[in-house]
């Protein structure tokens, strides 16, 4: 059971990486909606959160803005 687990998260992994510019455009419309929705009372954390989520999706690969693995 836990190799089917594994190998559904290295296939999410792997979708995810795929497809991270459209990933990253429906984080931006979510936090859309939530901003407006809550009438921009918190824009800037709503942003923050967008932001790491799609840092979160472009470093899927193992690495850094440098082209570097982490720890290196």
């Amino acid at each position: 059971m836990f190799e089917s687990l594994k190998n559904l998260a290295d296939k999410a992994t792997d979708l995810a990486k795929e497809h991270s510019d459209v990933l990253g455009q429906g984080l931006e419309k979510v936090g859309d909606v939530i901003d407006d929705r809550t009438d921009g009372k918190y824009s800037g954390h709503i942003d923050t959160g967008v932001e790491k989520a799609k840092d979160f999706l472009h470093n899927l690969d193992g690495k850094d803005d440098s082209g570097d693995k982490p720890g290196e």
